[in-house]
């Protein structure tokens, strides 16, 4: 039996990919910063401040799958949150890697989070690819620094994987629940003009392509994990309406007030541009969910 080490296991992800990765046959242990605990999966505590983890918490781990760091959107982008953002993600990645250097551990790949915000918060007309350069505002350049700490295994002649998610849609957790809210009390709407796209991936998706990156050796390097359907802010709302059976008939957020509320942290909702699907889709990957109407009858529905 293979063992899966999960950082970011408690999560709305980890959670799902862990119980997917079980339901294949994996061995898998969570590392954690609390007391989280489970009785069907190994925990072992680490601490990136202190640069710190259990002894024997690697021992025999065959796949790494880092998907730690502090939620983007959790609370407003201060200086001193940004850096944590950073930080949860870099040194976390550089905390692994220096464990597993020093045990000499023979790790058959490292998986590694990372999101479409490498393209940056922009509307354009652009469809980025994996092959387009990292944007340079806050998103841009976290991610670039993500994905740099994951190359390290890379270089050390670790097959390394590194997967760019769109927005995840799931029926409990992350962004569906919130937007579904108000078009459920009757007062559903577009933010700003509704024309930003929303590329997005149904959670079984997502966990599907991690699981796909583990076990397929020709991967390697960035993949966007994003359905191939291209969605508008606007078209996202109104299938939410249409799902739920509800009206759409309140005037769209300005812009202005999402700048009030949430500061610079509002650009991940007021801007978005098309990323393509084609490398993973290559790859050989079959979504499950390749339409939104699919995605949100099964998740508004379950």
């Amino acid at each position: 039996m293979e063992k899966v080490i999960i950082t970011g296991g408690t999560g709305l992800i980890g959670k799902h990919l862990t119980k997917m990765l079980i339901d294949k046959g994996y061995a898998v242990a969570l590392l954690v910063r609390n007391s989280y605990k489970t009785e069907s999966m190994q925990t072992w505590f680490w601490d990136i401040e202190a640069r710190t983890m259990d002894i024997g918490a690697l021992d025999e781990t065959d796949y790494i799958i880092h998907l730690a760091g502090a939620g983007i959107g959790d609370k407003r982008w201060t200086a001193a949150r940004r850096q944590e953002i950073r930080d949860s993600r870099i040194k976390s990645a550089e905390l692994i890697y220096d464990e597993v250097m020093r045990e000499k551990r023979h790790v058959k790949a490292f998986i590694s989070a990372s999101a479409i915000g490498y393209y940056g918060s922009a509307t354009s007309e652009k469809i980025f690819t994996e092959t387009d350069p990292p944007a340079g505002d806050f998103l841009g350049e976290t991610c670039r620094l993500w994905e740099e700490s994951a190359d390290r295994f890379q270089k050390a002649g670790i097959r390394t994987v590194k997967i760019r998610s769109g927005v995840v849609l799931a029926s409990k957790g992350g962004a569906l629940p919130k937007l579904a809210l108000p078009v459920k009390l009757g007062f559903g709407s577009h933010l700003g003009n509704g024309y930003q796209y929303i590329p997005w991936i149904h959670i079984d998706d997502l966990c599907g392509i991690f699981i796909k990156a583990l076990e397929d050796t020709t991967m390697t390097g960035p993949y966007n994990a994003v359905t191939p359907e291209q969605t508008t802010n606007r078209q996202l709302m109104k299938a939410i309406a249409r799902v739920m059976h509800k009206p759409m008939w309140f005037p769209p957020i300005p812009s202005f007030v999402l700048h009030l509320l949430l500061g610079e942290m509002s650009s991940m909702l007021l801007n978005g541009s098309r990323v393509a699907a084609d490398r993973i889709s290559s790859a050989g990957y079959e979504f499950r969910y390749r339409t939104l109407d699919r995605a949100l009858t099964y998740l508004l529905k379950s």
